[in-house]
């Protein structure tokens, strides 16, 4: 299989399990606080992937670094707007980023092709009515906004660093660490709070996250193991045989996995335009892989007698 349809068919992996996490995290937002999602999660992944880190470069770390921080504030906005808005409003948003990684590609000079601009465009109507619930603009959804123009920033970055780095797992394994970093670091400044706003103290905090920990054992390591540890890595392998823009045309089928992730695991159900969404963003896909007829090769030269 060529390069290439390696990264495409990886990137077809991490979305898939990416789509189970939006009712995997809105169930645990109900109990936790959404810094320790994050936290506990990335802590799980970085300890898995903590052997990488000793043969690491600098590049890696100066990528895995930036990459970190950029995805530990993606990740907060997330989280912080799912528990205040629906899962699909969520994704929605969030899935916007297929459009604004080929405009940060724009800014920096650089056009999309025609492919890529047709199936933004499919992908963006199949996102409209796949996701999209009604209802006024709120702070969860400013909050899931935000979230996916730091994505698209992290994608379009990945794309970068990727390439130089010396190993995609050491890149992977930077930025995990850098990501569970950050959230201990919030976590230790600011003072912890029950879901319902209630300050705990630290030991009361400490107590309440272990009676969690034993509530959602399954949850937290599904989340640490498969959909961090692994995916991540598996994210920065594929996307050093695929571009920026293709890889967020696939990413665009994300809220298409959540949808159905959500009806096996929270009962969520799709309506008749969801399914015409769910086709949509397949097709804009399709588009994006879409190559056309190639023209001759033409010979460098021609023998004379």
């Amino acid at each position: 299989m060529p390069p290439r349809l390696q990264g495409i068919f990886a990137l077809l992996c991490v979305t898939l399990v990416w789509g189970t996490t939006f009712p995997a995290v809105k169930q645990l937002s109900a109990y936790f606080p959404p810094v320790s999602i994050i936290f506990i999660r990335f802590l799980l992944a970085a300890l898995l992937l903590s052997p990488f880190l000793w043969r690491s470069t600098r590049a890696d770390w100066v990528g895995g670094g930036v990459l970190g921080l950029i995805l530990f504030l993606c990740y907060l906005l997330q989280v912080e707007g799912l528990a205040l808005t629906s899962a699909n409003r969520n994704a929605f948003i969030t899935g916007l980023n297929v459009l604004l990684v080929p405009l940060i590609g724009i800014a920096a000079g650089k056009l999309p092709e025609r492919r890529i601009i047709a199936a933004i465009a499919l992908a963006v109507m199949g996102l409209f009515a796949l996701c999209w619930d009604g209802g006024a603009w709120s702070r969860g959804d400013t909050l899931a906004f935000g979230g996916s123009v730091l994505f698209a920033a992290y994608v379009y970055m990945l794309d970068r660093f990727s390439h130089k780095s010396s190993a995609p797992l050491r890149l992977t394994a930077v930025q995990i660490l850098t990501v569970a970093l950050c959230a201990g670091l919030w976590l230790a400044i600011d003072l912890p709070r029950a879901p319902a706003g209630i300050a705990i103290g630290a030991g009361g905090y400490l107590a309440y996250i272990g009676r969690g920990l034993a509530l959602h054992a399954d949850s937290l390591v599904y989340l640490g193991v498969v959909a961090t540890a692994a995916i991540i890595s598996l994210q920065t392998w594929g996307q050093r045989r695929t571009s920026a823009n293709e890889a967020a045309v696939i990413y665009a089928l994300e809220p298409a996995c959540a949808a159905v992730a959500a009806y096996f695991w929270i009962g969520e159900t799709m309506s008749a335009r969801a399914v015409c969404g769910a086709a949509l963003l397949i097709g804009g896909m399709i588009v994006s892989q879409w190559q056309g007829r190639q023209p001759a090769a033409v010979p460098a030269a021609v023998a004379l007698d």
